[in-house]
């Protein structure tokens, strides 16, 4: 399974999920930094139709919304 996170780094929500990440101990996510990477942006672009993070790509599927990201994280560990 692929999981890219696309996020920035001042951004209170994406922290919000990434701690959740660290805190489980997780090492199977990607992360993007839109602000960093021009590229990024515009591939969050086009996978969601939108530039909103955080957003965790599954299997090239959006995930948007930092409460439904941790939801799914937990609902998911990684093996």
């Amino acid at each position: 399974m692929e999981l890219i996170l696309y996020m920035f780094e001042t951004c209170p929500f994406c922290r919000k999920v990434i701690r959740e990440i660290e805190e489980e101990g997780r090492d199977d996510i990607e992360y993007r930094d839109i602000h960093k990477n021009g590229e990024y942006r515009r591939e969050l672009v086009e996978i969601g139709g939108k530039e909103q993070v955080p957003c965790l790509v599954i299997d090239n599927r959006p995930l948007y919304e930092s409460d439904d990201i941790i939801k799914w994280l937990r609902d998911n560990p990684h093996r």
